[in-house]
C-alpha cells in the first residue's frame, strides 16, 4: 500500500517538472510522513520539499528586469524599458510587499543605495534575493539609474567633439606682380572669365593671364591713342571683353582672336563701371549717365539712364537679367527694369560713394552694398519690396563685394584703414575669416568661375590669389606660395 502511494507520489512530482534528482529519498520519505499526518496537513494537493541543502540564489533587479532569468540579453532588453523614478517606486513597492524588505523611504535612482544583498530571514527559506553589484550597461541599453531615455551609444554620440570649422588659409597661395595697377576707387580694372582668364588693365595696355597655363598676353594698348583704361569685363560666355577707357569709349575685344571688334561712343568723360547683360552691355560713366547697348545691332540701340548726380562707379545685374544695379559717388544705391528709363528703386542710407555692389545667388532679391570712407557700413536690400534688411559697420572702407556661388557667405575688400578682407556668413553676418596681406586698400575684387578662389588687386601693384571657399588645395602648393611671384609685364 506505501509503495503505491509512493509510486503515486513520484507520478505528481514528475508531472510537476521537478527534477528527480533534487528529491532524495529521505526527503520522499519525510515528505511521506508529513503528508500522512492529519495535523500537518494544511492544503489538499500541493506538495513543495524542503531544500535546506540546496543554494539557489535568484537575481531580482527591481522592476525593470525580469528576475527568474539569469540570461544576461534577457536582462539587458528588460532593462531597457522601465527607466525614472516610476520603475524604482515600484521595485520598492515589490520588494516591501514580496520579500519583506522593509524599506521605509524611497530610493534615489541617482544615488548606489541598490549596492547591497537583502536576505530572508529565514536562511532556510526557499527564495534568496541577492542584487549584484552596479552593472555596467551594454552599449544599446539605457542604463537603469539614468533619467535619460538615450542609450549609451546616443550619449557618446553627443560627448563626441563637433566638426572643425572650416580653416581658410591667412596668405594668398599666388601673388602676381601687377605694376601700374591704378590705386583709384572709382575704376574696376580686373576680371575673370568663363574661360579662367584674368583680365588686368594696367596703364593704357589689357593683359590676359591664363589660370590654366600662367601664360601672359597683351590683348590691347591704348597709348597710341593717348588713352588709358578705366575698366573692363568679360561676357559671360567669356569670349568677349569689353574696355571702358578715360576718353569715355568702350571698345569690344574678341580675346581668343586678340582684335577689335567695335569701339562705341557716347560718353563724355571716363567710364569707370560695366556689366554685361547677354548680349547688351552697360556702361556708367562720370558724366553721371548709364548706356544700355545691344553690341549685335550696327550702330547700337541706346537705353540712356540717369538718376545719379554724380559719377557711377558700381554696376551689376541680377541673376535672372531682369534688374540692374548702380552705385554713385553721390551716395546712392539705384535699381533699375529692363522697360523704363527711371530706377524703380532708390536706396539713399549710404553715407559715402557706393561701389561695392552684390547679387545674391542664393536669395533672389538680395542686394547687399557697401559704402566708403565716411559710411564703411555693409548693407542688405529686399529689392522686390524695397526694405532695408541688415547693416553692419565693417570699420574701414568697403571698396568691393562678392557673393559665395556655393555656399550664403560673401566677400568684403576694405580700404582706409585696414586694407583687409573679410569674409561673411549671411544672415548671421559673422565674420569667417580676416585676410591681410596688402599695403594698400583693396579696391579690386573678383572670383574664379569654378567659385572656389578668388583675386584681389590694390595700388600696392600685386594680384593676389586666395583660397576662400574650396577644398583644401595640397599642402606642397601652400608650401610654394612665396616663390609664386610673377610679373605680368
Amino acid at each position: 500500500m506505501d509503495q503505491d502511494y509512493e509510486r503515486r507520489l513520484l507520478r505528481q512530482i514528475n508531472h510537476q517538472n521537478v527534477p528527480e534528482g533534487h528529491l532524495s529519498k529521505v526527503s520522499i520519505k519525510r515528505s511521506l510522513d508529513v503528508s500522512c499526518s492529519p495535523v500537518t496537513v494544511k492544503s489538499g494537493d500541493r506538495f513543495i520539499p524542503t531544500r535546506a541543502g540546496s543554494n539557489w540564489s535568484i537575481n531580482f533587479h527591481y522592476a525593470n528586469e525580469n528576475c527568474w532569468s539569469p540570461n544576461q540579453n534577457q536582462r539587458a532588453k528588460d532593462a531597457s524599458t522601465d527607466t525614472g523614478k516610476d520603475a524604482v517606486a515600484y521595485a520598492a513597492l515589490l520588494r516591501n510587499e514580496l520579500l519583506g524588505a522593509g524599506i521605509e523611504t524611497m530610493p534615489d535612482p541617482h544615488t548606489d543605495d541598490r549596492r547591497h544583498t537583502i536576505l530572508m530571514q529565514d536562511t532556510h527559506s526557499l527564495f534568496r534575493y541577492t542584487i549584484h553589484t552596479k552593472r555596467v550597461p551594454f552599449d544599446n541599453e539605457i542604463s537603469p539609474y539614468s533619467l535619460s531615455p538615450l542609450s549609451n551609444k546616443s550619449h557618446k554620440l553627443l560627448r563626441s567633439p563637433r566638426k572643425p570649422a572650416r580653416k581658410i588659409s591667412k596668405i594668398p597661395f599666388k601673388v602676381l606682380d601687377a605694376p601700374e595697377l591704378q590705386d583709384d576707387f572709382y575704376l574696376n580694372l580686373v576680371d575673370w572669365s568663363a574661360g579662367n582668364l584674368l583680365s588686368v588693365g594696367l596703364g593704357a595696355c589689357v593683359y590676359l593671364w591664363s589660370a590654366c597655363t600662367s601664360q601672359v598676353t597683351r590683348l590691347c594698348d591704348l597709348s597710341v591713342d593717348d588713352d588709358s583704361v578705366t575698366s573692363v569685363c568679360w561676357n559671360e560666355r567669356g569670349s568677349l571683353v569689353a574696355v571702358g577707357t578715360h576718353k569715355g569709349f568702350v571698345q569690344i575685344w574678341d580675346a581668343a582672336g586678340g582684335r577689335k571688334l567695335t569701339s562705341l561712343e557716347g560718353h563724355s568723360a571716363r567710364i569707370g563701371a560695366l556689366a554685361w547683360n547677354g548680349e547688351q552691355l552697360s556702361s556708367g560713366s562720370r558724366d553721371r549717365v548709364i548706356l544700355q547697348r545691344d553690341v549685335r545691332t550696327p550702330p547700337p540701340v541706346e537705353r540712356r539712364l540717369q538718376g545719379h548726380r554724380q559719377e557711377v562707379c558700381g554696376l551689376k545685374w541680377s541673376p535672372d537679367h531682369q534688374h540692374l544695379a548702380s552705385g554713385g559717388n553721390d551716395n546712392k544705391l539705384l535699381v533699375w527694369n529692363n522697360s523704363s528709363l527711371l530706377p524703380v528703386q532708390q536706396y539713399s542710407d549710404h553715407l559715402a560713394a557706393v561701389k561695392a555692389i552684390a547679387w545674391s545667388p542664393h536669395q533672389h532679391g538680395l542686394l547687399a552694398s557697401g559704402g566708403g570712407t565716411a559710411d564703411r557700413c555693409l548693407r542688405f536690400w529686399n529689392t522686390l519690396t524695397g526694405q532695408a534688411l541688415q547693416s553692419s559697420d565693417t570699420g574701414s572702407q568697403v571698396c568691393n563685394l562678392a557673393w559665395s556661388k556655393h555656399a550664403n557667405e560673401l566677400v568684403s575688400t576694405h580700404g582706409y584703414s585696414q586694407n583687409q578682407i573679410l569674409v561673411w556668413k549671411y544672415p548671421s553676418l559673422t565674420q569667417v575669416a580676416k585676410l591681410t596681406g596688402h599695403s594698400y586698400r583693396v579696391l579690386y575684387l573678383v572670383m574664379s568661375p569654378d567659385g572656389e578662389a578668388i583675386v584681389t588687386g590694390a595700388g600696392d601693384e600685386t594680384l593676389r590669389f586666395w583660397n576662400v571657399f574650396s577644398k583644401t588645395r595640397c599642402t606642397k602648393e601652400s608650401k610654394s606660395v612665396l616663390n609664386l611671384f610673377t610679373r605680368i609685364r
